[in-house]
């Protein structure tokens, strides 16, 4: 929902009544990207500040507290490379849960002392673009007034949850949250009876942590998870130490992986192996776990929907051999596949599988037995009521443009972003969008956001900002904004590469299908890390000439 901010407190902005100097630049959201900003421009001379919808550091991380959150990148690969910050801080768990995160963030704090120019608990409402004085004037929800000549939007890709539409979901009397807007106090879950609508990362995760103390657990599924092995491990110091090691030549190697990871697609074709070769290399990822299997394996799988399908009976065969019973393992992993293996994000889970042999955990197909309404007392579906004390939305998020779009940004002439977007998105590199002057998206649309590991975007992608601010700066320009033929050019593009593949085979956040009403279009560069890179190279070889610099 837009927040409108009053024509009264326009204008009080407008004639100069608003509180607070005219930054150099606005940074709108406080994650890696957003405080990866505030470094690099900060010690370059630029008065920078941060606001934050959040309550504290962390970025998606202050908001994902339900119970099992935690990151599906290893924690090393997880974090900055920026000024050796990674040298003394040691991990405790290879995959770090939301505390874990949350530390890292108060360890950099320590070490930059970014709080100081950060707002939290500060939303942003509106933003308006003054011609005439070529700065913008951005309006928190709360009434706060800032100026600024640059706006950078950091809002992520997972800033607007996605609530379902069920009728009588206000009236429930027990606890019922998203998974995004989970009790930062936490929720005891000890004995209570819980239902799960969703079965997405976010999902995965709670059920497998709510199986362990709930008396019940109730799972809606969709569309089955392609989940992975997490393969989860503590880690002490002498482990820690033994990572540090080698630690540059793997951030080197996020740079030039498709991903941001600090691995690549193996050389080979999994079209071209015998069976016995293809089952040999699966063992073999399937054993060590994680994003591998989905990014580091056969560099076809993901474009051969034959060499596709050899890994989806790998997969099947891993998961019946650990569900009991034959009906559930077939709603689990089906003979056949709800779409190619990898063109959704698969979740990486501990025991995700396991759980759906105890008797607390119940699976329902959704396409089967929908949720018709909730009542006060729980869930209602053609079987009946199921009674409940917590339910949560494991619903996921209008991605991409989702959060930017929550902000009521009003460009040249008043012209409004929500409208230009309405029924495409067009911008230039995932960077900005013609309109709309002086501003900047990171980790958005068409970037390769969804298929970046975040630090490396929020480092590399933060670089081509900096680079390009400071540009601006040493020209002495007041306004710069992209081209609309370049955009144009951009979006072709990005459909072009989404057009050819896999990824099309698949209702997923990546292209906007999982959002009723939203229109459908490829809102996640898949062309890889390198060759965004690459453009981005051509780019400032050519004098930025996609940018009219005023």
């Amino acid at each position: 929902m837009t927040t409108t901010v009053s024509s009264e407190s326009s204008a009080d902005a407008r004639s100069g009544e608003a509180k607070g100097d005219v930054l150099d630049v606005l940074v709108v959201g406080g994650g890696f990207s957003g405080l990866y900003q505030l470094d690099r421009l900060r010690d370059l001379g630029f008065d920078v500040k941060v606001w934050d919808a959040a309550g504290g550091l962390g970025g998606i991380w202050w908001w994902n507290c339900y119970p099992g959150a935690r990151t599906d990148t290893v924690a090393h690969i997880y974090q900055f490379s920026h000024k050796g910050l990674w040298k003394d801080y040691d991990f405790a768990e290879r995959y770090p849960d939301f505390t874990g995160v949350r530390d890292y963030f108060e360890y950099v704090d320590r070490k930059l002392n970014l709080t100081k120019d950060i707002e939290f608990d500060t939303t942003a409402a509106q933003a308006q673009w003054d011609e005439d004085r070529r700065e913008w004037t951005v309006f928190s929800a709360d009434g706060k007034a800032q100026k600024a000549r640059t706006v950078l939007v950091a809002t992520g890709f997972g800033a607007k949850p996605l609530y379902p539409d069920i009728p009588g979901i206000d009236t429930f009397a027990g606890e019922c949250h998203h998974t995004a807007r989970w009790p930062q106090n936490g929720l005891d879950l000890t004995g209570k009876r819980v239902v799960v609508i969703g079965t997405g990362a976010s999902g995965v995760q709670v059920v497998q942590e709510a199986a362990h103390d709930a008396a019940q657990v109730t799972v809606f599924q969709r569309t089955p998870n392609l989940a992975l092995p997490m393969r989860q491990r503590k880690l002490d110091g002498a482990e820690n130490d033994s990572v540090r090691t080698g630690l540059p030549e793997r951030f080197d190697a996020r740079y030039k992986a498709f991903a941001g990871f600090d691995f690549s697609f193996l050389p080979e074709n999994a079209a071209d192996a015998t069976d016995a070769e293809r089952r040999a290399t699966y063992e073999r990822f399937w054993a060590d776990g994680g994003f591998p299997l989905w990014l580091g394996m056969y560099q076809d799988l993901l474009a051969d929907e034959e060499a596709n399908r050899t890994f989806y009976d790998f997969w099947r065969e891993k998961v019946h051999e650990r569900v009991q019973d034959p009906a559930t393992a077939e709603l689990l992993a089906p003979a056949r596949p709800p779409h190619p293996f990898g063109v959704k994000r698969p979740a990486l889970e501990q025991d995700y599988f396991d759980v759906f042999n105890q008797d607390n955990v119940h699976l329902i197909d959704q396409n089967d037995e929908p949720v018709l309404e909730i009542t006060p007392a729980g869930v209602v579906t053609k079987n009946g009521l199921i009674e409940c004390d917590v339910i949560a939305l494991a619903t996921g998020f209008d991605s991409n443009r989702g959060g930017i779009l929550g902000i009521d940004i009003q460009g040249v002439g008043g012209a409004r972003l929500q409208d230009k977007w309405a029924d495409r998105v067009d911008t230039f590199m995932g960077l900005s969008t013609s309109g709309f002057p002086n501003m900047l998206f990171l980790y958005g649309p068409q970037s390769p956001s969804g298929f970046c590991n975040g630090p490396t975007s929020a480092e590399y992608q933060g670089d081509i900002v900096v680079e390009f601010l400071e540009h601006v700066r040493a020209g002495g320009h007041t306004r710069f904004e992209s081209a609309t033929s370049a955009e144009k050019e951009w979006t072709a593009h990005v459909d072009e590469l989404f057009d050819g593949s896999l990824f099309t085979k698949a209702r997923s956040w990546y292209w906007g299908a999982n959002v009723p009403g939203k229109p459908a279009q490829m809102l996640n560069y898949s062309g890889g890390v390198p060759a965004y890179f690459g453009k981005w190279d051509e780019v400032k070889a050519a004098g930025f000439t996609e940018f009219e610099l005023g």
